[in-house]
Formats: structure tokens, C-alpha cells, sequence
């Protein structure tokens, strides 16, 4: 998996009409030399790229650091496309807030369209549909997902592109996916995750290290609430010794028995058990979460990709099987932020981060040549030349 870091911050207001319109002008201009010159999968597989896409939304007009070139840059595609979308074999799905809720019926639409069959249509949808229930489910860093796009090819090659915000922070994060590196929708399925930060402790139950947690906590949905109500009494009358023993940081791999019940003591830091803490939520009174993992006792679900995408499994369903999966059976998810390295940050002797610069450099060439051939104005050329000079 490759994984990425940009630094940008939460942007509001509008885009000026007059920006937006050359971004669209330029945007058709380099789409179009692209898809020439490389193919609408290849583009489609840049797209996924995040030091591609943030490069490509830098040469249209915005800054490397602006939240809003995601957003922005998708619509700009969105609309520079329209009425090529099939000479291009480029189709591009949803967007931002409300539109991205229109995604599932916009690939339907291009589905009827271009007489795809029913398989290949649904499969478009589901593949979207589990991108933005893993990123808002699997990966809990705080990050409210409000943008989600979804770019394919006429061979049927996809990308997607979301991004999610964090009112209290004030800054945004960016998830991209490529079909073509995924092997497992629910394991580092990424093609890159673009932050300004890293998180101390996110919830990621998309890392390898988090298999056994994703085993346990399919084997208890399968149980219903039942067995998941009795092991959430067992925490909470153990959770206050639990927080004084790592208070004391007092490692343990012994059982703790009180009144005949057993209850797993692992290697937890004071911030990873405090991630779960039933204090802050208490589930065993959450009436909807009792309705979900009933409905999954009867399913029984045979995989953790078909227990995520039931109808009615979020955040909090998979927080709590993860809770119990971890500190009644021992399956400790990983904790670590799945992004990795800062493109703003960045120094040539890796401190406090790598930069890769021969994708840098490649980018850019390829960037570079594309503005060149395209037929725009030669004072917005020069423009859009400088704009990528000044980040190589």
C-alpha cells in the first residue's frame, strides 16, 4: 500500500464563477491530451494517485495546500467532461455534500447508457458504496466524510476520490482507492490517504495487524446481542480496575477473575483503551445497536466485507465488536494512522518525513507536457506552467 500525507486546511466560502469556468477550460484541455496520450484507464489510475491529483488540482489554479482543490477539482472534471464523457471513455459520479449521496444512481444512469450488463453495474455501485462505509467505518479518525466521488473507464477500471472533515481541527483528509491494487476491500485497500496531520490514535481496522480483531468481531455478530450484551456487563464492572492497572502501567497477560468471570488483561496504553471507553458510550443500553447485531445473529454474515456492508452497520456497531473482540478476547486492532509521509513537509534527509521526489518529478514532466499541448490561451499556458514550476 502506498500511503501519502499533503498538508491542507479546511477551506469555506465559494469558488469565484470566473475561476471555476478556466478551471474547466483547462481542465477539458489537459483531459483530453491525457486520455490521448496515455488512455482513460491510465488516467483514471492518476486520479487515484494523490500526489498526481493534488498536482493536477495545483496546475488548474488552486494552492498545494487548499482543502478546497478536492472538491473543486472533481467538479471542474465533472463539468469539463460533460458531453465527452464516452470519445473520452472517462465517466466521473457524485461529489460534494448532497451529490455524493447521488453517486449509486449516476452510475447507474451511465450504466444504461452504455448498455453495461446488470453484473458489471452493481458491482460499480457496491465497490463505491464500501468505500465510503470503510472510510467512515473502518478507519475512525475523526474525519466526517462529505465528499465522495467516483471515476471509472469504459473497460471498467475505477477510482475513487473522498474526502472527510474535522470541524474541530480545522482541516480535511483525503481517501483515495484504485481497483486495480485492491485485493481486499476491508484490508489496505488504499491507494493513498492524504492528511495534515497524524492522528495519535485512530481506530484502523483496515490494517493487516487488525485480521484478528475484523475474525472475532464477525464470529460475535453472528451471535447476536445476546452473548454481546453479557460481555459488555463483564467490561463495564471491570473498567474502572482496568483504568487504575494501566494508570499504574501495570502489563498483564494474566486473566482477571472477580465472581467467576474471566476478563483478558492486554498490553493497552492509557489513549488506546480510553478509544473505546464504555464510560463515554454506553453500549449495552443503545436500543439501534441491539436492533443491528440482532439482525446479524440472523444473517450471520460469512465474511467481515459482507458483516460491514449490512444494511444498518456503522461506526458504532463496528466499535463496539472491535471493544469486545479486543479486551474480552485478546484481538487487538491497530491503532496507528494509516497515513504515512507530509509532501509539505517533507526534507531531503527525511527529517521529519521522506520525499519522494522522482514521483515528484515525473508528475510534473507529465503535467508539464500536457499543458504544452493543449490549445488554451499562451498567457494562461505560461500560468499554468508556473504554478507547477513553483512546487518542483
Amino acid at each position: 500500500m502506498q500511503r501519502g500525507v499533503a498538508t491542507f486546511t479546511l477551506d469555506y466560502g465559494k469558488c469565484p464563477r470566473w475561476l471555476f469556468e478556466r478551471m474547466v477550460k483547462l481542465g477539458r484541455e489537459m483531459t483530453q491530451v491525457l486520455v490521448d496520450e496515455y488512455g482513460p484507464d491510465e488516467f483514471v489510475k492518476r486520479i487515484a494517485d494523490p500526489v498526481w491529483f493534488q498536482s493536477l488540482g495545483t496546475v488548474l489554479a488552486f494552492d498545494w495546500n487548499a482543502s478546497g482543490l478536492t472538491t473543486i477539482l472533481t467538479a471542474a472534471l465533472k463539468e469539463a467532461i460533460r458531453y465527452q464523457e464516452r470519445d473520452l471513455g472517462i465517466f466521473i459520479c457524485g461529489g460534494k455534500g448532497k451529490t455524493s449521496r447521488k453517486t449509486p444512481d449516476e452510475i447507474v444512469g451511465w450504466g444504461e447508457r452504455l448498455n453495461l450488463s446488470s453484473g458489471h453495474v452493481n458491482n460499480l455501485v457496491y465497490n463505491s458504496k464500501m468505500a465510503a462505509k470503510v472510510d467512515s467505518s473502518l478507519v475512525q479518525d475523526g474525519f466526517q466524510i462529505y465528499h465522495h466521488s467516483f471515476f471509472f473507464s469504459k473497460n471498467g477500471h475505477w477510482a475513487v476520490v473522498q474526502q472527510g472533515m474535522n470541524t474541530a481541527s480545522q482541516t480535511a483528509r483525503r481517501y483515495h482507492w484504485f481497483s486495480d491494487t485492491i485485493t481486499d476491500l476491508v484490508c489496505e485497500p488504499h491507494s493513498g490517504i492524504a492528511s495534515q496531520v497524524k492522528q495519535k490514535t485512530v481506530l484502523n481496522l483496515t490494517a493487516k495487524e487488525s485480521q484478528k480483531n475484523q475474525k472475532i468481531s464477525r464470529q460475535l455478530a453472528t451471535l447476536g446481542y445476546g452473548r454481546f450484551a453479557k460481555d459488555i456487563e463483564i467490561i463495564r464492572k471491570h473498567s474502572s480496575e482496568l483504568s487504575r492497572m494501566i494508570a499504574l502501567r501495570l502489563r498483564s497477560g494474566r486473566a482477571l477473575r472477580r465472581r467467576g468471570e474471566s476478563l483478558t488483561l492486554l498490553e493497552l496504553t492509557d489513549t488506546e483503551f480510553s478509544s473505546h471507553s464504555v464510560m463515554a458510550e454506553d453500549f449495552a443500553k443503545s436500543r439501534y445497536l441491539e436492533k443491528i447485531l440482532n439482525r446479524l445473529g440472523d444473517t450471520k454474515p460469512k465474511t467481515y466485507e459482507e458483516l460491514l456492508a449490512t444494511t444498518g452497520v456503522g461506526p458504532k456497531t463496528i466499535r463496539a465488536l472491535s471493544l469486545v473482540s479486543e479486551v474480552i478476547y485478546g484481538a487487538k486492532p491497530s491503532y496507528e494512522d494509516p497515513a504515512r509521509y507530509s509532501f509539505a513537509h517533507g526534507g531531503k534527509d527525511a527529517t521529519p518525513y521522506p520525499v519522494d521526489r522522482p514521483t515528484y518529478d515525473q508528475t510534473i514532466s507529465i503535467l508539464s507536457g500536457a499543458v504544452r499541448k493543449t490549445h488554451i490561451n499562451p498567457i494562461e499556458k505560461d500560468k499554468a506552467l508556473k504554478r507547477l514550476g513553483s512546487k518542483s
